[in-house]
């Protein structure tokens, strides 16, 4: 599939148009940020890993019944998807109290939460992304009920397959953020799954394994990115 274009720049992500108005290729850079682009770094084979976690973990959702943007890789930094309408909401489960529900709540890290937390916030990085409700959504428009019922019901359905997948390589499934978008009359699930945007502790030791690494100055992030791969399946190349 031959890139024609480019639709959008992200912080770690290039969206590039191709010659099917219905497909697009995603590039995964190697471009790092946190704190809403505050801290950005180049940390090498970033976008390769979290091109080929991604595909996996989209694979296995498809197997497990949730339909997303996701087609095929095309390459080790890019993949082909459907190109969606996308909705301005992130979905968020939190299994454990971990980022900002501790500083908001002050609860502790760790603590587990049964049933899990379920947030929505705006996708809007120059306000740092805040939190929504349901009103929200419904009186600006961002999408309609039926649309905030599908995704809060797939959101859920991918904390089902995720954790078990995670909890088989020894990892905890802290929490995690989705979007969504509209393809054809049809919510499915897009953007991408990788440590990046979700929390991943190691089950015996609480180590962190995800992001929180290049936020906090741990070191050795892609090396644990790579080490989660590893445990649940991913054949990086």
């Amino acid at each position: 599939m031959n890139k024609t274009g480019v639709l959008y720049a992200g912080k770690a992500k290039t969206v590039h148009t191709t010659e099917d108005p219905e497909l697009l290729v995603l590039e995964f850079r190697n471009d790092t940020s946190a704190f809403d682009g505050e801290k950005i770094e180049q940390l090498e084979r970033k976008g390769q890993v979290n091109n080929e976690f991604n595909a996996f973990i989209m694979q296995a959702l498809q197997q497990a019944g949730i339909n997303t943007h996701f087609v095929k890789a095309l390459s080790p930094t890019e993949s082909l998807v459907r190109n969606m309408k996308m909705i301005p909401v992130e979905c968020v489960v939190r299994n454990r109290a971990a980022g900002s529900l501790v500083r908001r709540l002050g609860v502790a890290e760790g603590e587990i939460l049964d049933p899990p937390v379920f947030e929505f916030f705006l996708k809007d990085d120059a306000r740092h992304d805040p939190m929504i409700n349901e009103s929200h959504i419904a009186t600006f428009g961002w999408a309609t009920a039926a649309e905030v019922t599908r995704m809060k019901e797939l959101t859920l359905a991918v904390n089902a397959v995720l954790k078990k997948l995670f909890a088989d390589g020894g990892l905890l499934l802290v929490d995690y953020k989705l979007e969504f978008g509209r393809f054809n009359g049809e919510i499915l699930l897009g953007d991408e799954f990788s440590p990046d945007g979700c929390r991943l502790w190691d089950a015996q030791t609480l180590e962190k394994m995800d992001k929180d690494r290049f936020r906090q100055d741990l070191g050795h992030v892609i090396e644990s990115y790579e080490e989660v791969g590893r445990r649940i399946g991913v054949q990086f190349s």
